[in-house]
């Protein structure tokens, strides 16, 4: 049983939320999706940096995760007046303690699962990932964050072994099958 059947769904908004790690592919396919099924997508995190007027490392950096975190929960709160946007959120963004919470309440939430290898073969510019840091950490980081997106999503579609394309195509036909798009 999905958690809309289970009387967790949302009311009013009806935003498709693409969670996973860093290099899941979230900003590709949200961006794919919205050119395939003409619908609007965002980006929270380029939301937070037109808000914060720097870039996503650079607020890590000179105001702190916590602050960029605070950023991210705002950015999210706006979307609650526009409708059928496709959201691509950064890697991070189960870790606000609202943050699920706000996403059921305007939509669905799909996790782009895959390992931290299909995610880092991805990254090609991991010095705009302040949150990645090396390897160990890496490791560390998608072992702390897996079972928050595991919790958090109502659908998961897995990017192993798949191109952002194969993606896009077998979350389109989740969401198309559910009514979602």
């Amino acid at each position: 049983m999905d958690k809309d059947s289970a009387g967790l769904g949302h009311r009013g908004c009806d935003h498709v939320f693409f969670i996973g790690f860093l290099g899941a592919g979230k900003t590709t396919v949200a961006r794919n999706l919205g050119n395939m099924f003409h619908r609007s997508f965002v980006d929270v995190d380029r939301m937070v940096e037109r808000e914060l007027h720097e870039s996503v490392a650079r607020i890590f950096e000179t105001r702190g995760e916590a602050a960029f975190r605070r950023a991210e929960t705002r950015s999210l709160e706006s979307l609650r007046s526009r409708q059928s946007l496709l959201v691509s959120c950064g890697g991070g963004i189960v870790e606000g303690p609202d943050n699920a919470r706000i996403m059921h309440e305007m939509g669905s939430i799909v996790y782009l699962d895959g390992t931290l290898e299909d995610s880092l073969r991805q990254i090609r510019r991991p010095e705009k990932r302040p949150d990645l840091g090396d390897l160990e950490h890496a490791r560390a980081l998608y072992a702390h964050r897996r079972p928050l997106y595991e919790e958090a999503a109502d659908y998961r579609v897995s990017i192993s072994g798949k191109t952002f394309e194969q993606v896009a195509y077998d979350v389109a036909g989740l969401l198309w099958e559910r009514g979602l798009l």
